[in-house]
């Protein structure tokens, strides 16, 4: 019988159930486990010694409760964590488990969206200053490829779980950071929401970008890559569970989660809360 283990969700909060909403559409058939550590969110203004503690302990939670494989869908925790974590701990905790970022994806497609290698990121400000985009499109492509303009958005995650996804007071901040990242870079052909709370509010960003640039989420190319990645390694998803579950978890108040996740998620959603 084949054994039932899940692919775990990470996220400081909501922000990753855009990137699990694209996963469970195209790979429907695994089980999940989200798990969101709201009671001690946002991560990205915290340091990266915090970030890489709180997502260690989220982590080996997520083994604790069956986990195979960790998506960290989360910008600041795949920069400031990942690396350490796969590099140092993985080998003391369980090396044949896997944790796996968002990063790396969404710098690999790149290649396929730019025209002119003039790419805008959008982030959190620990995302922006960990260097993480482009340090990886420097490691991937050369120094030469890309002209990277990084601008953190702090007002943006707020007005998403705040549920401000309209409205005047939305447009203007929307407009303020678009006009800032067009302002340093006129060149800019594409953008990344670096950020998993951002796909919430794409289509006022999209609205306010110039209609030559492209505005790229995340979701979709991470849940190509999984699905890549477990073809490449079909030891590993011979242990994964088919049930089609998904089960979800917070660090903080699990009504308020279901409340707030059901916007991400397009659906409800019941959720459990846990101590980390």
């Amino acid at each position: 019988m084949r054994p039932r283990e899940n692919i775990g969700v990470f996220d400081s909060g909501y922000g990753g159930l855009t990137i699990l909403k694209e996963i469970v559409r195209v790979l429907p058939q695994y089980n999940y486990i989200y798990l969101g550590d709201n009671a001690r969110a946002p991560y990205g203004t915290r340091s990266f010694e915090m970030v890489y503690r709180y997502t260690g302990e989220a982590v080996k939670k997520l083994f604790e409760l069956g986990c195979r494989l960790v998506i960290l869908a989360c910008n600041t925790a795949s920069a400031k964590a990942l690396r350490t974590i796969q590099q140092v701990d993985l080998p003391e905790w369980d090396p044949e488990k896997r944790v796996l970022g968002v990063i790396r994806p969404s710098v690999e497609a790149l290649g396929q969206y730019s025209r002119n290698g003039h790419v805008g990121i959008l982030a959190t400000r620990g995302t922006v200053n960990s260097l993480s985009y482009p340090m990886e499109l420097e490691k991937l492509y050369g120094k030469q490829r890309f002209k990277i303009t990084q601008l953190a958005c702090p007002m943006w995650v707020p007005l998403v779980e705040n549920n401000e996804l309209e409205g005047e007071g939305t447009i203007y901040f929307i407009r303020k950071y678009v006009q800032e990242l067009l302002t340093a870079d006129p060149k800019i052909d594409t953008v990344v929401l670096a950020c998993t709370h951002y796909p919430l509010l794409r289509p006022l960003i999209v609205r306010c970008m110039p209609p030559q640039v492209q505005v790229i989420g995340q979701g979709h190319i991470v849940a190509d890559s999984l699905g890549d990645y477990l073809k490449r390694h079909p030891e590993l998803e011979e242990r994964l569970g088919t049930e089609g579950r998904v089960t979800y978890y917070t660090t903080d108040e699990a009504e308020w989660f279901e409340r707030m996740g059901g916007i991400f998620m397009g659906e409800k959603i019941k959720c459990t809360r846990l101590v980390i």
